[in-house]
């Protein structure tokens, strides 16, 4: 793999974030793939959409951005792309909470959707079947250790 795509890591000291940090054993409650100064994620009450990057970290009380390796990262952009306007994954992230298999094939939460698209590019991370339960941990432990 000789490209990358730009992942953001955020939490908030909101009671939602704790939660999915919680229950997901994650240092991180949200990710999202970046692209220039802009972010497409999957966001609750909003679903897929693109938003302003300093906006996203302006509302978390911290953030990382790692580079994670991928074949073709404008074919990862497109493939997150061609998701906007879909709604957010309340099944599936309600399933990873109560460890059951709930994904809802025509929305995302906001890990699954970053995995799916490096998976449709052609630079899986994970196996097909893991994608609807990849957390942001899932993908944080995929950062490279910077020594």
């Amino acid at each position: 793999m000789s490209q990358a795509v730009r992942i953001v890591f955020t939490r908030s000291w909101l009671p939602g974030s704790w939660l999915i940090r919680a229950i997901t054993w994650s240092r991180w409650s949200h990710c999202a793939l970046i692209v220039g100064d802009e972010v497409i994620e999957a966001a609750m009450g909003a679903g897929v959409r693109r938003r302003p990057l300093a906006e996203l970290i302006a509302a978390s009380s911290a953030h990382s951005i790692v580079d994670l390796p991928v074949q073709d990262a404008a074919a990862v952009v497109a493939a997150a792309e061609s998701q906007i306007g879909r709604r957010y994954d309340w099944a599936g992230a309600l399933g990873l909470a109560l460890r059951r298999g709930w994904q809802d094939r025509r929305a995302w939460f906001c890990s699954e959707l970053v995995a799916w698209a490096a998976d449709a590019a052609g630079s899986p991370w994970f196996r097909r079947n893991r994608i609807g339960r990849v957390t942001p941990e899932h993908l944080w432990m995929l950062a490279p250790v910077e020594l």
